[in-house]
């Protein structure tokens, strides 16, 4: 049984693992959105999706009061940005080459690097 207080981050590992795993699976949509989005709606739709990943991070990072929080976020993001930039066999993919999905891709690694960078958050008094 957990015993942590509301608002905090809970304490049993499997509630832990379970965030973790919810930070995944967000950071997977994110990065799809975000693919489709900054490609549709250039420069606004770069702004938005970046604006989305750092949001992601840093919430990741404000939620767990760690760095695992923003990795877990950031290996969900990375994961379906890698996915979608590998195209199909019949030359279709997401990504197609340009400036905007550079700067996509290195803006969204800057961005977690900073916020896994970011001191960590202090734990409230028992």
């Amino acid at each position: 049984m957990s015993t942590s207080a509301p608002g905090t981050f809970p304490t049993s590992r499997n509630a832990r693992y379970a965030w973790y795993a919810g930070l995944a699976v967000l950071g997977a949509l994110v990065g799809t959105a975000g693919a489709l989005v900054q490609a549709a709606w250039l420069p606004g739709g770069l702004v938005l999706a970046l604006l989305a990943t750092g949001a992601l991070f840093y919430g990741g990072l404000r939620a767990t009061g760690t760095q695992v929080g923003v990795a877990a976020g950031g290996g969900g993001w990375l994961l379906a940005v890698i996915l979608l930039s590998l195209g199909r066999p019949e030359g279709d993919g997401v990504f197609g080459g340009g400036v905007g999905e550079l700067l996509f891709l290195f803006g969204g690694m800057a961005l977690a690097v900073m916020c896994t960078t970011l001191s960590r958050l202090p734990r409230p008094a028992p």
